[in-house]
């Protein structure tokens, strides 16, 4: 018997296709589109989890909508953060506001104090895009709650006649649909999450 030639491993051709798992990031980059900066967590990353919480917190692409929600969002919600804390626009302040909430509505200290923050830094937060998800996470859990807490009662419109004890909940379910939409989506363009991911990405 003759002995069998070892077969030798060979450069692939010029212009063959590249083998499956190379260049995993660069796809990963490419298949979330154009401006997209999301890092590749692939399972072979020693970071993996570092880099999925890294995507989870400020993963967005370059996209127009969510510059639009956000800042819309913002803008609707800081004045009421500015009553619950400044006193403007004829708010209680930070003393009466949460002497309302934990004696009036009867929520724990805690929460009335997280309520208030939310309220007050989320639409910052928003403004500029920074942990867009965690603030429209935030909206979502105040507007829930206010729901249950007050709203629910009133029935789905807004007091416009004058002719109800209460407001609705209309309002809170477009808040709520904003900020969902924000937590899909991401931050989007000029934002400071666009940049952070770009920077993991890079």
């Amino acid at each position: 018997m003759t002995d069998q030639p070892t077969p030798s491993r060979r450069s692939p051709p010029s212009g063959a296709a590249p083998l499956a798992g190379s260049g995993v990031a660069a796809a990963a980059r490419a298949a979330h589109g154009p401006g997209s900066a999301a890092p590749a967590c692939t399972a072979t990353s020693p970071e993996r989890l570092g880099c999925r919480l890294h995507r989870l917190l400020f993963g967005t692409g370059s996209h127009w909508s969510g510059l639009f929600l956000r800042l819309a969002l913002a803008v609707v919600m800081f004045p009421h953060g500015a009553q619950k804390v400044l006193g403007w626009w004829g708010g209680y302040g930070f003393d009466g506001t949460m002497g309302f909430l934990t004696g009036t509505v009867g929520l724990p200290w805690i929460v009335a104090l997280l309520v208030i923050a939310i309220e007050f830094l989320g639409p910052i937060a928003l403004a500029i895009g920074a942990l867009t998800r965690l603030a429209a996470l935030g909206m979502v859990a105040v507007m829930v709650g206010a729901i249950a807490t007050v709203h629910a009662s009133h029935g789905f419109f807004m007091n416009w006649s004058g002719a109800q004890q209460g407001e609705g909940f209309e309002y809170h379910l477009l808040v709520i649909g904003i900020a969902l939409a924000l937590l899909t989506g991401g931050a989007g363009r000029f934002s400071l999450d666009h940049r952070f991911a770009r920077g993991r990405a890079a």
